[in-house]
């Protein structure tokens, strides 16, 4: 059987973990490089015109749209480690 020592140095221990994982996915989150992505049409039917603030519009579009599936993945993963864990920690 553990002492309490034990056990409160392994809770402890899990929560800086906890933390640290939970700092470096906010971090990634939030830190943003510029990027240029278009798909091949995109980028020819802009070409052709002057306009470059439509150009860094539709820019834009593309990473949101690419970003809104890596999020809801990350949530529903973190949803399913909770339960995982709570139930983990009942038995």
């Amino acid at each position: 059987m553990r002492s309490k020592e034990n056990r409160t140095k392994n809770i402890e221990s899990r929560m800086n973990t906890v933390n640290t994982k939970i700092v470096f996915i906010l971090f990634s989150i939030f830190y943003s490089l510029t990027s240029y992505a278009q798909c091949a049409m995109c980028r020819a039917a802009l070409e052709s015109e002057g306009n470059t603030a439509k150009n860094e519009a539709l820019n834009d579009g593309i990473v949101y749209l690419m970003a809104i599936p890596y999020i809801l993945v990350a949530v529903i993963g973190f949803v399913v480690y909770r339960m995982y864990a709570k139930r983990k920690s009942v038995h």
